[in-house]
């Protein structure tokens, strides 16, 4: 039995490294013109350096949550946050744009072990009557992350520069990792004493490999190629898993389970029309409107500032209320956020743009909470790892779905060249087209998330 004080301590360990990751992604948006100048990079590049943690947080998120596993779920959450907190060192110390991405490289196998890890213990130690708050808490303080990340980003990088954006993560890891020690003696091993599919975590890894570095080398031919040989290795990984005793992910969880199946790919589409609105935005607000980067942080605070508060909520609700509904609307109301930035234009006025975002992370913070609440339950314990794994994993996917539409858009639009007033024009219909593309994409996820089932037992 969880003590109530252990319980806290878990939950405040898992919002602390909950806002850790997303405060370092929003952060970069509005940082990344002055990542550009000093490094004389093109939007291309910009887009590596955000891409580069996702890609290895992706492909590791599942293999370390099987670890978690069989040696625990306690010190493989303990070496995540000592990894991130050392990548993030190295990446405000990187002295050029390709030791940065490695770095960022490795700062997503550190994130890949909390994304595993968190979540599955938070729902573990939560009974179902209290889950839907305590998973509402946690993702509050990701929104918390995103909120503050543009603005604390923008400041830091305004007045000492943008590897203060990382140099912040240290303390903060430093933190979390004495309070694990000091206050959460249990540890978690549901599947102690199983084999690690080795085998399986490798082909998984080359599958995700393949599949997301194709994905962002669209259009190039080479994308369609890679993205092939993501598909011959995965139908490789699912036999391999039919086969082996103790396989890397169970496959009879997606088993007669809708409401995981379509949950995740909700969240994969979500995650996929939403992340690179920040980037965009950035650029936009900063390129082509002007706004200093600590004022463009400001603005784009507007949206997670809306998330932050109403996703506790949403969270709560979703304890009463089945999740399919209150995730629906709000994947409608995204759609709808997401609609207004079609009509962006260089005189846009600022007030359509922050209401615009508002819109948006009201929609976003009806649909996290009780989406991750439907995920998480509807799994037993014993899947609960490989149920938070998939989940990041869906979420990394879908961030680089986005990324990887706007990535498409730059190449199309302004190629390979430094981003200077001459490209302007170019860069406005490069976002306006990716905005196009993600409201498209949003419209799908209502129906995913619509057609779900229910996790209730008094559900219809």
């Amino acid at each position: 039995m969880i003590e109530a004080r252990e319980k806290r301590a878990i939950l405040l360990v898992a919002a602390l490294s909950g806002f850790l990751v997303p405060y370092t992604g929003s952060s970069i948006t509005v940082a990344l013109p002055a990542m550009a100048s000093q490094f004389h990079a093109d939007a291309i590049t910009l887009g590596w350096i955000t891409s580069a943690y996702i890609i290895s947080a992706a492909i590791f998120i599942v293999p370390f949550g099987r670890y978690a596993d069989i040696v625990g779920r306690k010190k493989i959450f303990l070496l995540g946050i000592l990894i991130y907190t050392i990548a993030s060192l190295a990446c405000a110390c990187a002295p050029s744009e390709g030791i940065l991405i490695g770095a960022r490289f490795i700062q997503g196998i550190g994130g890949a072990m909390l994304f595993a890890t968190s979540l599955a213990i938070v729902t573990q130690v939560y009974g179902p009557g209290e889950r839907g708050a305590a998973i509402g808490i946690t993702i509050a303080t990701v929104y918390a992350g995103l909120s503050l990340g543009p603005f604390i980003g923008g400041i830091l990088t305004e007045h000492f520069g943008w590897p203060a954006i990382f140099l912040i993560n240290v303390p903060l890891g430093l933190m979390a990792i004495a309070l694990t020690l000091r206050e959460i003696p249990h540890e978690w091993a549901d599947a102690a004493g199983e084999l690690f599919d080795r085998y399986g975590a490798i082909l998984y890894g080359i599958m995700l490999f393949c599949l997301i570095y194709g994905m962002l080398l669209v259009p190039d031919p080479w994308g369609i190629v890679w993205i092939a040989a993501a598909l011959v290795t995965g139908a490789g990984f699912v036999r391999w898993e039919r086969r082996v005793v103790d396989p890397l992910i169970d496959l009879t969880v997606f088993s007669h389970n809708r409401t995981f199946v379509f949950s995740n790919i909700a969240a994969m589409i979500n995650y996929g029309a939403t992340f690179g609105v920040g980037v965009l935005l950035s650029l936009y607000l900063q390129y082509i409107q002007g706004f200093s980067a600590e004022s463009a942080g400001f603005i784009l605070v507007a949206q997670p500032v809306v998330q932050m508060f109403f996703s506790p909520l949403a969270g709560r609700l979703s304890d009463r209320v089945e999740p399919r509904i209150v995730s629906t609307a709000g994947m409608v109301l995204t759609t709808l956020g997401l609609s207004f930035f079609i009509f962006l234009t260089p005189s846009t006025p600022l007030w359509m743009i922050v209401a615009s975002l508002m819109v948006l992370g009201l929609g976003y913070g009806l649909f996290s909470s009780p989406n991750t609440n439907a995920i998480m339950s509807s799994v037993e314990n014993k899947h609960l790892s490989i149920a938070s794994g998939m989940n990041a994993t869906m979420r990394s996917i879908g961030q680089l779905l986005s990324m990887a539409i706007a990535m498409f858009c730059f190449a199309i639009f302004i190629g390979p060249v430094s981003v200077t007033p001459a490209v302007f024009p170019q860069l406005m219909t490069s976002i306006v087209t990716a905005f196009i593309i993600f409201t498209l994409l949003c419209i799908i996820g209502v129906a995913a998330s619509f057609v779900r089932g229910t996790i209730h037992k008094d559900s219809a």
